[in-house]
């Protein structure tokens, strides 16, 4: 089917719908999540102040929800972190050769990874770390397809080093092709999916249809430039997409691992960076509810038919699984490949910058409550996906971003702040006495959750690609002290300014996380 025919998959913002109706209730969208966080956070003083009893009954249940809801986390962590850790030790060329022997039509020879590295204005060093690691993967270079996807916008340095990369590594794959982004195209967001989908072109009309290469013998895997694979990532993912029945119809999502400067990185950064990884590790768990993010994986005629990626939106990472979800009536997929990536985390050219850059990113991120509008309206206009999966992934993508700007804030200002809004006749209750006492009591059960989190995160730290400095292993266990701080500063508050910003119609555009390597891994 031609995406054309779905005029909607191409939408970025309310502006872009020609019909008044339709942009309204698109615009409706957008202010949606806000309208629900800022309810939520001025019911919470209101509330306190007319009707504390409520309150305090509210936030008793809710910290008993929490409280659940760790437990859950950690019961889906501990079999993720065991899951990767066979699947790291795992032969699977080894594995590729049995299931080309028991069925010739799966022969793995036949798989081309065509690897598309966007780039903006990051330095050689860094780049050249992230095609070190394709060389040193145990999968035939002569399998891979190489694009280096450099931004006319960043001017001549992008030039130099995408010039040395080319010097050092073009001949060392089956096809190395660099290519330069056009900017100012009308209609496009400057950013990482318009950048993905100029190069997927050019590599489709430059090196795929050229040489006659069957688009189902394709996998495509999008890589931030930093991501650094682990040895037997293609392999791996190869097989992955070789068992699965319905290949054409999936994205396979590793796990992020922000190691390549983790010891490097100020504290603050690293529990921001490691509780995304558990976020990931938790969503490998339950396939269902997991969506695609920063470095993943699909097929190629996939991607050809659906027309790329999205070029209108900041979140292009999960965008593409939406798109993909619609254009495909509801009959798409992720397939969790429980096997890692390295990426960076955020560190920046002083501690004030990495605190700049580390907010910036979440808001960034955050940001993917756009993705609410477009899902939604989507579901209006598509009749055939099933009124269960749309009721679903709307009812999640709503309570997930919801619960981003709303539950650390719940749970701060909750347990006092009846006693303080709730007047004297509420103060003189037995319940206004024994609210502090069983919220602490609740929220320190939960903090088991975090001890777990702490052990997981030192046994993850084994598979660092770089040289582990086992001397700082047990000083970063002190680190998880900031989580609480970290879930407001890094988690709340950008994710309020993000969905604030929607709401308001002051539309962000994609900001490049600044990419800084004070040592050499």
């Amino acid at each position: 089917m031609n995406p054309d025919d779905k005029y909607y998959l191409k939408v970025g913002r309310a502006a872009d719908l020609k019909d008044p109706k339709e942009r309204f209730i698109y615009r409706f969208l957008e202010i949606l999540p806000g309208t629900l966080v800022w309810t939520t956070l001025m019911g919470m003083f209101l509330f306190s102040w007319l009707k504390p009893v409520w309150v305090a009954y509210f936030i008793m249940v809710f910290s008993v929800y929490w409280v659940l809801r760790t437990f859950h986390f950690t019961l889906h962590v501990i079999p993720a972190y065991y899951k990767m850790s066979a699947n790291l030790r795992i032969n699977w060329i080894e594995k590729l050769d049995e299931l080309a022997k028991g069925d010739p039509g799966k022969d793995w020879h036949k798989i081309y990874h065509l690897i598309i590295f966007p780039m903006y204005k990051e330095g050689l060093g860094l780049v050249r770390e992230s095609f070190r690691a394709l060389l040193e993967s145990d999968y035939p270079k002569e399998r891979m397809i190489v694009v280096l996807a450099t931004e006319k916008r960043a001017g001549e340095s992008a030039k130099e080093v995408a010039e040395a990369i080319s010097k050092e590594y073009g001949n060392k794959f089956f096809k190395f092709l660099v290519t330069e982004h056009p900017k100012d195209i009308s209609g496009e967001i400057a950013g990482k999916g318009s950048n993905e989908s100029w190069a997927g072109n050019r590599a489709k009309e430059e090196v795929i249809d050229p040489l006659g290469i069957s688009y189902e013998n394709i996998i495509v895997s999008s890589f931030d430039v930093d991501a650094q694979v682990y040895p037997k990532y293609f392999s791996c993912l190869a097989y992955y997409y070789l068992t699965s029945p319905n290949h054409l119809r999936s994205s396979f999502q590793p796990i992020p691992l922000y190691f390549n400067n983790f010891y490097e990185a100020p504290f603050f950064s690293r529990v921001v960076s490691s509780s995304n990884v558990f976020w990931q590790m938790m969503q490998q768990q339950r396939p269902e509810k997991i969506t695609t993010y920063s470095s993943h994986s699909m097929g190629f005629k996939t991607l050809a038919e659906m027309d790329f990626w999205q070029t209108n939106v900041v979140s292009e990472d999960a965008g593409v699984f939406w798109k993909a979800f619609l254009f495909y009536e509801g009959d798409y997929q992720i397939i969790p490949i429980h096997y890692p990536v390295s990426m960076d985390s955020c560190v920046g050219g002083s501690i004030w910058q990495t605190i700049v850059n580390q907010y910036k990113q979440q808001r960034r991120w955050a940001w993917g409550s756009e993705g609410i509008s477009y899902l939604i309206f989507g579901f209006l206009k598509n009749k055939k996906i099933p009124f269960h999966k749309k009721f679903n992934y709307a009812f999640l993508m709503i309570e997930s971003f919801w619960a981003w700007g709303t539950n650390a804030l719940l749970l701060l200002f909750l347990g006092w702040l009846p006693l303080w809004l709730g007047g004297l006749e509420f103060n003189n209750t037995l319940l206004s006495y024994n609210l502090p006492q069983a919220v602490q009591g609740l929220m320190t059960i939960a903090l088991s959750g975090i001890l777990v989190c702490v052990f997981v995160g030192t046994l993850l730290l084994r598979f660092n690609l770089h040289a582990p400095d086992k001397r700082k292993n047990l000083l970063m266990i002190s680190q998880w002290i900031f989580l609480p701080f970290s879930l407001i500063i890094f988690g709340s508050i950008p994710a309020i300014e993000a969905q604030t910003r929607l709401m308001l119609g002051k539309y962000m555009g994609f900001w490049v996380t600044d990419k800084v390597r004070h040592q050499k891994p």
